[in-house]
């Protein structure tokens, strides 16, 4: 039986093949979306982590209760908790990112992001080394010989996968390392790291106040979350009544690896991106829906006869249910295309390396079955119902009237589903709206600087050699002295930070002359850099004076500030002249005379949640002197024409410092909000295909309509209607259910916008204009697709329309 209806199907979808061909394409194109979104969110939020058991691994840290703010945990505390009787776990291990260079022959020095990791970190996470072995606890102290592990790829591409790589020795920062292993291919934890180091030796002298290290616990066999959390502040309780001074009001708090490791915003983006393409996959369904009810109402005479000759009303409605399900299946093979498709744009949509190396999604059985199920459940949802509906009919009235029985129903049921399917392409487009809005806002802003001028890069000092102060400052300032003779240059400057990008430091402010309560200290940005750096960036000096050249390479207690901190500390506007210090040990805090004033600039870019720029304070580059350092440059034309100049210049200076992240000002500028482009471009490709697909819905329609409706305007032209009238009748037929759908989308939309306003950048979710617009949008689409019918009917002819009856 089930053979003989899908004969019967496949030979009646043959015979009608553009039917078929728009459904196909109409369903396909849905399914390709939701299956493209559904493979993203499979591989962030839905696929576990490559981990034996990853949901008993939590992410440890601690919070400062009073002053509500969280850290990542302080070695002697991970420490302590290790040894602690009452630990939840089983063991804790860390790790703190590290800027690694590897020089040893094999090519020119090269800095890799890197990290100092606990001895057993990569066993607890259950990921072996596929080439040599891991760490042992012997190696991982202090005093121990340096080893390291290589990543895949890096073993790859710099040793071309020499399998005697293990027990080599390289130089990790101008030190001998011993490779003792490799990791599997694609394993980069936690974030794009390319090679890893023992922890201890990098960590041992840190205070018990100072809480870096991203720790992560393995929860003993049947402890819960909660019950580690409990275990946990009794032993930081006992921290506190022992280490008064660092951990008064300290207490832990612990996260699972998804939380731990994804923004807050991602999976609200995915979740609102999953109802988007679901809104359009419904929009797909009412075209397909639509079409089957006018496919069927011309049917009726062949299901009177099929009744007449036995079939139940069960029997046809299956027929008609196999039909659709035919439908679903062969749009399935389009849609896994289209997902194909849209996943590679997506990916190459991001930056390198933007996706942790966990995360992955593609087009695999999962992402099948998801298509096959969902291909099953329109089929359903759109078939359904009008089969059930065309099986209700009189079999004698049918059977007497042909096919031109009772449409009302019909009609209605079309009409409804067109006014469904503007309402959601208008909150689709609406969505679409917002996220192009904001990312050309931030694209707009202004960050208090131009930064087209300007080449940045960082270079590393590795070796014995830089871990003298003086040895630094030299080297620094003879590569800005070199950069700065290059012609073309107008000015550089190096620092502990490079602007928009990262880096720098800060910490909380004591003023001198003002009250200085340690729980109500107001912190700041606080970067070093040497001379010419106002220039450099084009800043404007407010009051005051810049840094002099003498200042910036040596240790004077002088500081430029910003109008932020300047207004925040010395709102009376007698800000030059007065002092600060950063809280902490005064030996090595010292207080900083304020000589100048500069204006605003938000130096790590805009930040949609918090645009205002940061309170920053500006000192001499020998205070925080860095091995990572980064170079400003000013170019008085492309700045790209400077890298090689600059490159070599560094490697004249030393040979053997590596150069790397070399980015123009702008292209900086841009990475920093890339996301909300990508957000626009999938909302827009959601919104559009939302639009066209109610486009060919309303055209539908209305082509129906006028087939309907052929004897009505062959009188209405007989008694004397013009082409203008038929004109105004059809159109205005089109616009009526498109003004309702914009009605009842303008109802739906403000829900539906107030989801995202998290994610918005100077447009309110309930913005007008883009309500405004989208409307208006929608209305002139409408408008076009009732135009063809429309001319269609004005071709009537009254003598051939009435000569029927």
């Amino acid at each position: 039986m089930l053979l003989q209806d899908l004969r019967y199907a496949l030979r009646s979808l043959w015979f009608s093949k553009g039917f078929a061909t728009v459904a196909i394409l109409c369903l396909g194109f849905g399914i390709g979306l939701n299956t493209t979104i559904f493979s993203i969110m499979d591989g962030v939020l839905l696929r576990p982590y490559p981990y034996p058991d990853p949901d008993r691994i939590l992410v440890v840290g601690e919070q400062n209760q009073k002053a509500d703010s969280r850290s990542a945990l302080s070695y002697l505390d991970m420490r302590d908790i290790n040894q602690s009787p009452s630990s939840p776990f089983v063991a804790i291990a860390a790790s703190s990112g590290r800027s690694l260079t590897v020089s040893d022959g094999a090519g020119e020095p090269e800095r890799f992001p890197g990290a100092a990791i606990s001895w057993d970190l990569f066993s607890m996470l259950g990921t072996p080394p596929i080439l040599g072995q891991g760490f042992t606890a012997d190696q991982d102290r202090v005093g121990a010989g340096g080893v390291v592990l290589l990543s895949h790829d890096l073993w790859t591409v710099r040793y071309q996968q020499d399998s005697n790589i293990v027990g080599r020795t390289i130089l990790i920062n101008a030190r001998p390392h011993q490779v003792v292993g490799v990791m599997p291919p694609g394993f980069r934890f936690p974030n794009q790291q390319r090679l890893w180091i023992p922890l201890v030796p990098a960590v041992a002298n840190d205070p018990r106040d100072f809480r870096g290290l991203f720790a992560f616990g393995r929860l003993k066999p049947g402890i819960s979350q909660a019950q580690a959390t409990q275990q946990l502040d009794a032993i930081f309780a006992g921290f506190a009544e022992q280490y008064p001074a660092t951990h008064q009001n300290w207490t832990s708090w612990l996260r699972t690896l998804r939380e731990a490791f994804l923004p807050p915003e991602v999976p609200l983006v995915i979740w609102i991106m999953m109802g988007s393409v679901t809104l359009v996959l419904l929009i797909a369904c009412s075209n397909v829906a639509n079409l089957l009810v006018a496919r069927a109402t011309g049917r009726r005479r062949e299901i009177s006869v099929r009744a007449a000759l036995g079939a139940g009303r069960g029997r046809i409605v299956r027929q008609l249910l196999t039909e659709s399900l035919v439908l679903g299946l062969l749009s399935l093979p389009l849609g896994i295309a289209l997902a194909e498709v849209g996943t590679r744009l997506i990916s190459a949509g991001m930056p390198t390396d933007a996706v942790p190396y966990y995360v992955r999604w593609t087009v695999d059985w999962r992402t099948i079955a998801y298509s096959a199920a969902i291909a099953m459940a329109t089929a359903l949802v759109f078939g359904l119902f009008p089969a059930l509906q065309v099986s209700r009919g009189d079999l004698h009235g049918d059977l007497k009237e042909g096919t031109r029985g009772n449409t009302a129903t019909s009609s209605w049921l079309r009409s409804g589903l067109v006014v469904v399917q503007v309402a959601l392409a208008l909150v689709s487009l609406l969505g679409a709206l917002l996220f192009l809005r904001t990312f050309q806002n931030l694209d707009a802003a202004n960050v208090g600087f131009d930064p087209r001028p300007l080449m940045t890069m960082r270079f590393f000092l590795p070796g014995e050699e830089y871990e003298r102060p003086d040895a630094k400052l030299r080297r620094v300032e003879d590569i800005v002295r070199r950069v700065e003779a290059l012609p073309g240059v107008q000015a550089a400057f190096a620092s502990n930070y490079v602007p928009l990008s990262g880096g720098g430091g800060g910490g909380q402010v004591i003023v001198e002359g003002q009250p200085a309560r340690q729980d109500e200290l107001a912190g700041i940005v606080l970067n070093a850099v040497t001379p010419r750096f106002v220039t450099t960036m084009g800043m404007t000096l407010v009051a005051g004076r810049d840094f002099t050249d003498a200042e910036g390479f040596s240790r004077p207690d002088v500081a430029v500030i910003n109008q932020m901190m300047a207004r925040r500390f010395w709102p009376k506007g007698d800000a030059v002249g007065a002092r600060f210090r950063i809280s902490g040990d005064p030996a090595q805090n010292p207080w900083f005379t304020v000589v100048g004033i500069v204006n605003d600039v938000n130096l790590y870019g805009i930040d949609p949640e918090n645009p205002n720029p940061p309170a920053a304070g500006f000192i001499p580059y020998a205070y925080q002197q860095t091995l990572n350092t980064g170079l400003t440059i000013r170019v008085a034309g492309p700045p790209s024409n400077i890298t090689s100049g600059a490159r070599r210049e560094i490697r004249a200076s030393d040979p053997n410092l590596p150069v790397y992240q070399v980015q123009t000002g702008e292209e900086i500028r841009r990475l920093r909000f890339w996301q909300y482009g990508l957000y626009g471009w999938i909302f827009g490709t959601i919104g559009v295909a939302g639009l066209l697909l109610a486009s060919v819905g309303v055209y539908g329609v209305l082509s129906y309509s006028v087939t309907q409706r052929a004897k009505e305007i062959g009188v209405r032209v007989a008694l004397g209607a013009g082409h203008r009238d038929v004109l105004r009748l059809v159109v205005g037929q089109g616009l009526a259910l498109c003004g309702l759908g914009v009605t009842v989308g303008l109802v739906l939309a403000p829900g539906a916008t107030w989801l995202s306003r998290a994610m918005l950048y100077n447009v309110s979710p309930f913005d007008p204009l883009s309500f405004i617009a989208v409307s208006v949008m929608l209305l002139f689409v409408a408008f076009l697709a009732s135009y063809l019918p429309a001319r269609r009917a004005t071709r009537v002819n009254p003598v051939t329309a009435l000569r029927g009856e």
